[in-house]
């Protein structure tokens, strides 16, 4: 039960941030858990909550505890302090949490692969107007990426993500009330903008809390709330888009899929305030010198988890190695100033991003990330239309065979005529064909989780990506709907364990002071493949038509191979 401090009560309630003690005299104790609102400030002392827990405090515990501390108690490095705070109810909801950041984040992306189809009258759409629609969201994206990354190096992780929240949310309900394609694409690129920090700063805050031995596994489990949010998303449209609900006028008009806009951006307000919840990443406060307010979260971390009295977390010390005070001094000795501070750390940690030895995971980052994204989004956005154009074919060629390159010439070709009559009516069986497509991704991000830390992130990530690449060229050799049905759903579950190892690689490369910096430049790069792969693939596709999937086959196959010159870092220390 959450209620407001007292008096009273004040004293035997332990607050996490400032590290204070309570008094283990009476019998229940008054203890306040890791999981609670804070607010954006990090220096507060009285943040004004408290939950009320029943601790299993058994007094010769506490006597043992208390005579280890008077003793010198223990002092250990991070890996082995996040250890000893065990595992359970925090991690769960750290993963809910960021899981639902992740999920609102695909969602925004994938929802404009089901909106194109309809929005094409609206909007007096063509094949290269959507592509430029698909790609106006990363390029918000890659300007963001970098932006936020760097601030949430300087900053912390927790603000930027509750301010990048909020922006995302209110981004997309303005884009739902945008009129004209300028309009709509204005708010996209800065709804792109929000999500550009959203990825790079929620895979670092979310590392940081996990020990090594079950890093793996959960990133990889975080990986799969993209599958979730494709699912979710794919599902909205079903349900929304057909049924043709709202109202036009000849001033405005607010329609099914402007609705379904609306709806997907609720995650991102819900997520907002969940985020108040959460603690500061413990990695970064260290990495800034703040080894007290570290120390506390790792204290509430073990009373959530254990439901044991924060005195009896082992450790009372930690063990700063060479690296990190190094780290530590040069937060103390840099610029004063709040936003001076921010602008020179940015210029800093991307100086040290290109310099060796840090220089040859950047690289190698950016390439894979390029490479894997042209086809990622290059190919899934597309599917929504690549099923509406086969559906469109097959209801006027009942029972006749045709490859992708047939369909598209005859779509296209009737679109272009001078008689067309714009429709945005879209069958059922694309909304179908659709969630069956993304929901093979399930399985698929179950064995990553399963295997991650067995089989390791190169093996998912090579696998993935080679599988994923034979897909990409079998689809010049589809000649129906339902073979090409198939191929696609090979593909999201390929490409999306690929995926989750990728994540996973990219986050753990770089060291704590420059991780959500070189995990945002890794997602600028990605998010360059993601324009270049919609607006080539959209031009190649009517134009050039075998040209796209095997250009995606071969950057897939190359980028995963990539991998092999980064260190393997499963089961490894996060430093």
């Amino acid at each position: 039960m959450v209620e407001g401090d007292s008096n009273k009560n004040s004293s035997n309630s332990y607050n996490v941030e400032s590290g204070q003690q309570p008094n283990y005299n009476t019998s229940t104790v008054d203890n306040r858990s890791i999981i609670q609102p804070y607010g954006l400030g990090t220096d507060s002392k009285d943040l004004g909550y408290h939950i009320n827990d029943a601790y299993e405090v058994d007094k010769n515990d506490l006597e043992k505890a208390n005579g280890s501390r008077s003793a010198g108690g223990m002092k250990a490095g991070f890996e082995q302090a996040i250890e000893l705070c065990g595992y359970g109810k925090f991690h769960y909801i750290l993963l809910a949490i960021c899981g639902l950041v992740s999920t609102s984040e695909e969602m925004d992306v994938i929802s404009m692969s089901f909106i194109l189809p309809s929005a094409q009258c609206d909007l007096n759409l063509n094949t290269e107007t959507k592509g430029w629609l698909n790609s106006i969201i990363f390029i918000g994206m890659m300007v963001g990426a970098y932006f936020w990354g760097s601030i949430a190096d300087s900053m912390g992780r927790k603000k930027v993500l509750i301010v990048i929240s909020f922006m995302n949310g209110f981004c997309i309900v303005a884009s739902s009330f945008s009129q004209t394609y300028e309009w709509f694409m204005l708010f996209r690129f800065l709804n792109g903008a929000a999500l550009g920090g959203s990825g790079p700063v929620i895979w670092s805050y979310f590392a940081e809390f996990q020990p090594k031995s079950k890093r793996g596994s959960m990133l990889s489990f975080m990986a799969a709330f993209w599958t979730f949010g494709n699912l979710f998303v794919a599902g909205l449209a079903w349900l929304i888009i057909p049924t043709g609900i709202g109202f036009v006028t000849p001033l405005f008009t607010y329609n099914s899929w402007r609705i379904f806009l609306m709806v997907c951006s609720l995650p991102s307000f819900v997520v907002a305030f969940l985020l108040f919840y959460l603690p500061e990443s413990p990695k970064f406060l260290l990495s800034k010198g703040k080894q007290d307010k570290a120390m506390a979260i790792f204290r509430g971390i073990f009373v959530t988890n254990t439901k044991k009295a924060p005195e009896l977390y082992p450790v009372t010390e930690l063990d700063i190695d060479e690296k990190l005070m190094a780290e530590i001094q040069e937060a103390r000795d840099s610029v004063k100033g709040k936003y001076s501070k921010m602008l020179s750390g940015m210029v800093d940690h991307s100086k040290q991003l290109f310099t060796s030895p840090i220089l040859k995971f950047t690289l190698v980052s950016i390439i894979i990330n390029f490479t894997f994204h042209i086809g990622y989004y290059g190919l899934m956005m597309w599917f929504p239309e690549l099923f509406n154009r086969f559906e469109e074919y097959s209801s006027n060629f009942p029972g006749e065979k045709a490859g992708v390159c047939t369909v598209t010439e005859y779509v296209v070709g009737k679109d272009n005529h001078e008689d067309a009559v714009c429709s945005s009516h879209i069958p059922s069986a694309v909304f179908m064909e659709s969630l069956i497509s993304l929901a093979s991704a399930l399985p698929a991000n179950l064995i990553a989780i399963l295997g991650m830390d067995l089989l390791g992130r190169k093996f998912f990530l090579i696998f993935g990506t080679m599988t994923a690449g034979v897909c990409s060229a079998a689809m010049y050799f589809v000649f129906n709907s339902t073979q090409n049905l198939i191929v696609s759903a090979v593909f999201s579950g390929a490409i999306s364990a690929a995926n989750a190892a990728l994540d996973c690689l990219i986050t753990e490369v770089f060291p704590t002071h420059l991780r959500a910096t070189g995990v945002a430049i890794s997602m600028v790069a990605a998010r360059m493949g993601g324009i270049i792969g919609n607006i080539v693939i959209a031009t190649l596709l009517d134009q050039y038509c075998p040209a796209p999937t095997f250009i995606v086959a071969v950057l897939l196959m190359g980028g995963g191979l990539m991998c092999l010159l980064l260190p393997n870092t499963t089961r490894k220390e996060l430093n």
